[in-house]
């Protein structure tokens, strides 16, 4: 995954969860062997001039560019996505969801393949836009929308494994 530029040196953004701790492991609810329900996301202090947040979430130690959610035109009155907020069978409520790695819209959570832990970053951005994209959009065209436009970024990186039966 590419770098996001920021339209200014970007100022940092609080993010937290109640679902799991940063470096911590991922509760299994959240990842494909469970419900795949999206964590608890909670975002603060954004600069002033926020219009919309976005977030991209991806595995780093996957051979490829892997998104597992593509979220962007959060309002940004919102600070806080709940437990569920995206799942298979629902979208965001304000908001408009990518293409994540599997080909679905929305939330794909973990499921790495049997052995080591993957990570698993969830980077929440305040924008100084609203990004002109529509549901569905790729992980490049989000973060070609995103460039240059950044504020504030911020993230939480849990880890997920599954064992080798």
């Amino acid at each position: 995954m590419t770098a996001v530029q920021a339209a200014q040196p970007a100022a940092s953004l609080k993010v937290s969860s109640a679902s799991f701790n940063d470096g911590a492991n991922i509760p299994s609810k959240f990842t494909c062997d469970g419900a795949d329900l999206s964590p608890d996301l909670h975002f603060s202090s954004p600069p002033t001039a926020t219009r919309s947040f976005a977030i991209v979430t991806d595995d780093p130690d996957a051979p490829a560019a892997f998104a597992h959610w593509l979220a962007y035109g959060i309002p940004a009155s919102t600070q806080r996505l709940p437990e569920g907020a995206s799942t298979p069978s629902q979208r965001l409520v304000h908001g408009n969801e990518g293409t994540n790695g599997f080909g679905h819209i929305g939330y794909g959570g973990p499921c790495p393949p049997a052995g080591k832990p993957h990570h698993y970053i969830f980077r929440v951005y305040a924008l100084d836009v609203i990004p002109a994209l529509p549901p569905g959009a790729s992980m490049e065209q989000v973060n070609a929308a995103l460039q240059g436009h950044v504020l504030a970024e911020g993230h939480i990186t849990g880890l997920y494994a599954r064992d080798g039966d």
